[in-house]
C-alpha cells in the first residue's frame, strides 16, 4: 500500500490520530445536519417554502457521503471485504436511498436510516466498553433464540383459538366479522396495546377479554426473564475474566478496514493482517 493510501487510511478509519478525530467528529456533525434537514423537510409548511434550499442540502450531503465511501473503499486492500462488514453497509444505506428516491418518488424518506453512522460515536469518544455491552446484548438474544421461537410459537397458537373463539361468540357488529379481525384484536389484547377499535359486547366475550389481558401481563414477563437469565450468566463470565482482558484500541485494520483490536495487538483478529 502506497504511503498517501496509508495516511488516508489512518485519518479516515483510526481515531486516535488528531488528524483521524477531527475527521470523525466532522463527519458526526454532518450526519446530524442531513438527519435532521431530513425531519425538516417532512413538515408540509417548510418543504412547500424551502424546497429548492432542502433538495440543495440534500445533493451536497449525498455528494460528501458519496465520496467519503468511494474514499474508503480505496483506503482498504480489499474493498470487498469493508464493503460487505457492518458498517460498510451503513455507509452505503446512508447513500442510496437519495437514488433510490430520485428514480422512485416517496422512497427519499429513507434517507433518515443514515442515523446509523452516529454508532460511530462509540469508537470516536473512546466508549469502546459500549460496543462490548451491546454485543452481549446480541449475544444473549442469540442464546435465548430458541426459547423465545417456542415461546412465540405458543403465543401465535393461543391468539389464534381465542381469536377465533371469539368470532364465535361475537357478532360482525362489534367488530368480529372474519377470524383474521378477531385474531388481530386478540393480539392486540394480549400485548397490552388495546387500541379499542374493536371491543366485546357479550358478556362470554368480556370474559374471554379479561382472561386474554391478565395472561398479557405474563406474556411479557416471560420473554424479558429468558434475556435476563442470560445476560446475568455472561455478566459473571466476563467479571472473571475482567482482570486478563485488554484494552480495546480504535485503530483499524488497513486490510479488511474492521476494528475492536486489542490495545497490544500485531495483527487483526478478523484477516490477520500486520496492523
Amino acid at each position: 500500500m502506497s504511503p498517501t493510501r496509508l495516511k488516508f487510511h489512518e485519518i479516515i478509519f483510526e481515531a486516535d490520530t488528531p488528524a483521524g478525530k477531527r475527521f470523525d467528529v466532522i463527519l458526526l456533525w454532518l450526519i446530524v445536519a442531513s438527519v435532521l434537514s431530513i425531519i425538516a423537510e417532512s413538515v408540509p409548511e417548510w418543504h412547500d417554502e424551502y424546497r429548492e434550499v432542502f433538495v440543495a442540502l440534500e445533493w451536497t450531503f449525498t455528494g460528501i457521503f458519496t465520496l467519503e465511501y468511494l474514499a474508503r473503499l480505496w483506503c482498504v486492500r480489499k474493498p470487498l471485504r469493508y464493503a460487505t462488514s457492518f458498517f460498510g453497509l451503513v455507509d452505503l444505506l446512508a447513500i442510496l436511498p437519495t437514488f433510490i428516491g430520485f428514480l422512485i418518488p416517496g422512497l427519499g424518506s429513507l434517507r433518515v436510516i443514515r442515523i446509523l453512522r452516529l454508532l460511530r460515536v462509540f469508537r470516536v469518544l473512546k466508549l469502546v466498553g459500549f460496543i462490548e455491552e451491546a454485543k452481549g446484548l446480541q449475544s444473549a438474544l442469540r442464546l435465548s433464540r430458541r426459547r423465545i421461537i417456542v415461546f412465540l410459537s405458543v403465543v401465535l397458537a393461543m391468539v389464534t383459538i381465542l381469536g377465533t373463539l371469539m368470532y364465535l361468540v361475537e357478532d360482525s357488529q362489534s367488530g368480529f366479522s372474519s377470524i383474521p379481525k378477531s385474531i388481530y384484536w386478540a393480539i392486540v389484547t394480549v400485548t397490552t396495546v388495546g387500541y379499542g377499535d374493536i371491543a366485546p359486547q357479550t358478556v362470554a366475550g368480556q370474559i374471554i377479554a379479561s382472561i386474554m389481558m391478565i395472561i398479557g401481563y405474563a406474556i411479557i414477563a416471560v420473554p424479558t426473564g429468558m434475556i435476563g437469565v442470560q445476560m446475568i450468566r455472561q455478566s459473571d463470565g466476563k467479571n472473571s475474566e475482567k482482570s486478563v482482558r485488554s484494552e480495546v484500541s480504535t485503530q483499524a485494520c488497513p486490510d479488511c478496514g474492521r476494528g475492536d483490536h486489542d490495545s497490544d495487538a500485531k495483527h487483526c483478529k478478523h484477516c490477520g493482517q500486520a496492523l
